[in-house]
């Protein structure tokens, strides 16, 4: 059951997994995940590999590959339990799968292992995964607009998720608070981001720690009034993040979205009724005002009648 829940999500994901792999980062990605499997795979190559097979075959791994493979499989099954979305579950795999590349290499022949880590350090300092860019209602703030905004008007409760660029659990959250925000961005509750891995001071008003030992990234915190009302995840008394995960339905619940979403969609319709009433009472009048002038006709043909 364990293998089959995985396996069943892949499959249902499938067409979104093909978008995602003819990026041309998750195409580099892959094949230095499989690099080793790659060279010790291909004629012509594997044959001048050196192998502690009792038979001699290079082509073929032999059982402490084996043991690196199966003990690589184990991990990312356990980090894939916590994996929220596809792009956490491909990004634990491509990223396990380096760390057992370096390994196989260097035990292969140690000059294989320094150019393959070579590698991998060139290509994260040069490539970064391709960032969200799907539909959104998110306001984007700064160092200058968000205490603006939450101030601006009191009557607005916002939710805001303090991120940056460089962590890979914030690129992968992305998906999900944009989903989150079409489903119930409305005129009272609104969605925003700040980057606080650009705007330092940001990070220390609002105390969110971007140290990737404090695992504080990212981190969603719900203001009513401009005021803080509650943040996930919390902070122990050491700075470091309780543990809590940022699925779609925990956010629901925390949060409590739905309350929120139905009551400031109550508070919308009886505003817009308050607003029409004034225009009713400007055209209501016309016909009272007409009253009185027939009562004066009818005034004045009695008083010529008498005259006559």
């Amino acid at each position: 059951m364990a293998l089959l829940t995985p396996l069943l999500a892949f499959l249902y994901h499938l067409p979104q997994v093909y978008k995602w792999l003819l990026k041309p980062y998750y195409i580099a990605s892959l094949f230095m995940s499989s690099a080793f499997l790659l060279i010790r795979k291909t004629p012509g190559v594997c044959e001048h590999l050196s192998t502690q097979r009792e038979d001699g075959n290079s082509c073929d791994f032999d059982w402490r590959e084996v043991e690196i493979l199966m003990f690589l499989s184990a991990i990312v099954m356990m980090k894939n339990r916590r994996a929220i979305t596809v792009e956490q579950h491909v990004g634990n795999i491509i990223l396990f799968s380096k760390v057992a590349n370096v390994i196989l290499f260097f035990r292969l022949d140690i000059r294989l292992g320094l150019l393959y880590l070579t590698l991998c350090i060139v290509f994260l300092m040069i490539c970064k995964p391709p960032l969200y860019m799907g539909p959104e209602y998110i306001k984007y703030f700064n160092d200058k607009t968000i205490d603006e905004e939450l101030e601006k008007d009191h009557r607005v409760t916002w939710i805001v998720e303090f991120f940056a660029n460089w962590s890979p659990e914030c690129q992968s959250f992305a998906s999900v608070y944009a989903d989150l925000s079409l489903k119930y961005n409305c005129a009272g509750l609104k969605f925003g981001k700040v980057d606080i891995g650009r705007y330092s001071e940001v990070s220390k008003k609002y105390r969110v720690s971007t140290s990737p030992l404090s695992k504080q990234l990212p981190s969603l915190v719900l203001f009513q009034g401009g005021k803080e009302v509650m943040r996930r995840p919390q902070v122990d008394k050491k700075g470091r993040a309780v543990s809590w995960t940022f699925t779609e339905e925990n956010i629901i619940r925390e949060f409590n979205l739905n309350e929120l979403y139905q009551k400031f969609k109550k508070l919308g319709k009886t505003r817009g009724e308050k607003s029409e009433r004034p225009n009713e009472s400007v055209f209501s009048p016309v016909p009272e005002e007409e009253e009185p002038e027939t009562e004066t006709i009818t005034a004045m043909d009695t008083e010529s009648k008498k005259d006559k």
